[in-house]
């Protein structure tokens, strides 16, 4: 997994930890952040006390050395790579007048390249798996004007994500290998949403980061080849299985809608 130092991410981790998974995290959070909380160092070991393994491999998606030192460690800690999960994200909001091209380039490098980047090295040992699953936290191709024309910069990053995604999916079809994108339909509460799109007012009409795990699990256990392709909307997901009551993952009413989500 990139990032998963905690919000969507780190849920994800302890909810395969608590079913005995094993997990490399490849995160640059070596050190607490004034803001946010959490270090890879405090999630791995969240993911051992919830029963799983962990192996923390202090580095950058952006850095390809950074990749293989982190998918040789699954190799030689626990046999292989079974899952990938695409997870570090950058963003920003900022409007194609506003928006600097550092920070477009740094969307780019971390959010379409990071992905293709780690998914590439990791397909050598997902093509052996028995199961092999590629997840990427990444929205639906939503091209309505409204979306289109929000913040193209993030949009281009984003969309990036899931455009690979698919890629892979169609590429690797015959395996096979499953490709999957994961998009929650509210906004999260978590650290980024407190921060970035609007306090503690959005956090309120937030849905709790256990929700994406959840449905992470579902997507995860299906068998390789059986659901792929796909752009899935976390409320979609646990429908389909059968869990309509959604109120055990918290947000009071009007629950606020995630970047990308059209009303129902």
């Amino acid at each position: 997994m990139s990032g998963g130092s905690r919000g969507i991410g780190l849920a994800i981790a302890l909810a395969v930890a608590h079913r005995g998974g094993n997990i490399v995290l490849l995160a640059k959070t070596d050190q607490p952040h004034p803001r946010l909380p959490g270090t890879i160092h405090t999630a791995a070991q969240e993911i051992e006390d919830a029963g799983g393994q962990a192996a923390a491999i202090v580095g950058d998606v952006r850095n390809d050395a950074d990749i293989e030192r982190a998918v040789q460690t699954a190799v030689d800690t626990f046999g292989g790579v079974d899952i990938v999960v695409n997870n570090a994200s950058v963003l920003d909001l900022s409007s194609t007048a506003d928006v600097a091209m550092k920070k477009f380039d740094l969307m780019q490098a971390v959010n379409t390249r990071g992905t293709f980047a780690l998914t590439k090295a990791c397909l050598p040992h997902l093509i052996k798996s028995d199961n092999g699953h590629i997840l990427t936290l990444s929205p639906p191709l939503n091209l309505s004007p409204n979306w289109l024309g929000a913040h193209p910069a993030y949009l281009m990053a984003k969309y990036g994500m899931t455009l690979a995604t698919l890629g892979f999916a169609a590429e690797y079809a015959e395996v096979p290998v499953s490709a999957n994108c994961l998009w929650p339909q509210s906004t999260i509460a978590t650290a980024a949403v407190a921060n970035l799109l609007g306090g503690d007012e959005t956090v309120s009409h937030s849905r709790s980061p256990q929700i994406v795990a959840d449905c992470a699990i579902e997507i995860l256990s299906t068998p390789a080849g059986s659901l792929t392709g796909q752009t899935l909307i976390d409320v979609d997901v646990l429908r389909a299985a059968g869990h309509t009551d959604l109120s055990g993952y918290g947000g009071t009413d009007p629950i606020s809608l995630d970047i990308f989500v059209d009303e129902a």
